[in-house]
């Protein structure tokens, strides 16, 4: 990586800006793919800055095992997102939305600042070996630098309003964020009723799959409707990495 993963994103936290691979990882951000010579296998070894993706124990997705989970009081997750405009980039790899600043969670007295929301399909994470249609994962940076994502499991069910912004409002050239002046999106109608969490640690999803990344994957599924997840797939028909080891990390949870 160019610099520790700490600066990189700092700098574009700052930029106002989502994209760890484009500013961090080094080579071509577009050189890796989730399919064939370029796909998931083959991410450790395209570039040194890419090798965690090879050798890193705590790499994310994983599926998470209700019986291996420690379950008790966990904090509850306290949510204080507001409207953002809607600045949405195709990288080539999801669909992403820059979150404007202001919007954040609490969890266990530690504030976390959203600043991205990105899709999936299919659903990264898996419970009890059950996969899910999509997911969004929320991406949050606490004081210092350091990563918290939530993911959020998408079902088939009825349309999602959040969903149906961003598939409303799709930029016309990769790489490129657009900024719908006259759309704001609100990251609570991306949110499950009841607030029931796993947590642990693990990492990005993508190249440089870098570790040290705190996980909170919602129990409760989101519905969005077949037509959606239909459309994002004509975009995107398969952008998940697939599960990787547990290696027994210590997985919380909500009772």
């Amino acid at each position: 990586m160019k610099g520790s993963f700490k600066g990189c994103l700092a700098l574009f936290v700052a930029a106002g800006l989502w994209s760890a691979t484009a500013l961090c990882a080094g080579p071509d951000p577009s050189s890796w793919s989730y399919t064939g010579n370029t796909g998931p296998a083959k991410w450790g070894k395209m570039a040194k800055e890419f090798a965690v993706c090879g050798t890193g124990e705590l790499q994310s997705p994983i599926d998470i095992p209700d019986a291996h989970v420690r379950k008790g009081d966990i904090p509850a997750m306290l949510f204080n997102y507001k409207p953002s405009p809607l600045r949405i980039v195709d990288d080539g790899h999801t669909i992403r939305v820059n979150y404007a600043p202001g919007s954040y969670v609490n969890n266990n007295g530690k504030r976390y600042d959203l600043v991205a929301i990105e899709f999936h399909k299919p659903g990264e994470e898996k419970i009890n070996g059950k996969g899910h249609e999509m997911s969004a994962h929320l991406i949050h940076t606490d004081k210092d630098n350091k990563v918290a994502i939530i993911a959020v499991l998408l079902d088939q069910g009825a349309e999602n309003p959040v969903l149906k912004t961003v598939l409303s409002n799709l930029p016309s050239m990769k790489n490129k964020e657009s900024v719908v002046d006259a759309v704001t999106i609100n990251a609570v109608g991306l949110l499950p009723k009841h607030k029931g969490y796993y947590t642990y640690t693990g990492s990005l999803t993508a190249p440089p799959c870098t570790e040290g990344v705190t996980w909170f994957v919602m129990q409760e599924p989101v519905p969005v409707s077949a037509d959606q997840i239909a459309r994002f797939g004509r975009l995107y028909p398969a952008n998940a990495r697939p599960i990787q080891p547990r290696n027994d990390r210590d997985i919380l949870g909500s009772p």
